[in-house]
């Protein structure tokens, strides 16, 4: 439905990495990389998602199958170090229930998935995809919602969509391992790498017409 595509897969370390996303208000783009990247290399991703996805009845076993978990931080680096690569959205459900066309990264403080990194010894590397906010929409980003999402924190705005919007995921140069920065700086580091991947390749704001043309252009794929 999307024509999915992946840029810069030469950028894809073959040891294990930290790959960390942009959080669209649907993360199909996602799950649609982890099935790319199965198919092209063989290998598993390993994903790191909201623990209160697991309060969804009968969903932890599928979600074990499929590698998906919300481990401790030691389970984490322990993953990394059999050699696996690992992916994370740092902005998690805030970012996918407040983001708009705008596509400003909502990650806060959080600099866990940098900590992991330094401990595992493993780089990071960027990954953002165009046009996702246009496929998939945040319904009712308003205070009322914002109120309700922040004490009731299980609730998901409505969507809507499911636009068939040309979607490409750029993967970034990988960040490589430092034992001299810092978690603060190493994530103000990918959060600067992943906002110049949007800046490159994201019609900001974006639009579901532009979105929807770019369907019947010529691009490199997988490459």
């Amino acid at each position: 439905m999307h024509s999915y595509e992946i840029s810069g897969l030469e950028n894809l370390p073959n040891g294990p990495a930290i790959l960390v996303y942009y959080h669209g208000a649907m993360p199909i783009d996602y799950c649609l990389f982890i099935q790319r990247i199965y198919r092209l290399t063989g290998k598993f991703i390993y994903s790191v998602i909201d623990h209160l996805i697991f309060q969804i009845p009968g969903i932890r076993l599928f979600l074990s199958i499929i590698n998906t978990d919300h481990p401790t931080r030691e389970k984490c680096v322990n993953v990394l170090k059999q050699g696996h690569l690992m992916g994370v959205a740092p902005g998690g459900l805030r970012e996918q229930n407040y983001g708009n066309n705008y596509y400003e990264l909502i990650w806060g403080k959080r600099k866990g998935f940098a900590q992991i990194a330094i401990d595992a010894k493993v780089p990071i590397v960027p990954m953002f995809t165009q046009n996702i906010r246009e496929g998939y929409i945040t319904y009712g980003n308003t205070r009322p919602m914002r109120w309700l999402h922040e004490r009731v924190r299980w609730f998901i705005f409505p969507l809507y969509g499911m636009f068939p919007v040309k979607l490409i995921t750029h993967i970034g140069k990988p960040i490589p391992y430092d034992p001299d920065v810092t978690a603060e700086k190493l994530a103000e580091k990918t959060q600067r790498a992943m906002e110049a991947l949007r800046d490159k390749h994201q019609k900001i704001p974006g639009s579901i017409l532009h979105a929807l043309r770019q369907r019947f252009e010529i691009h490199n794929k997988d490459k």
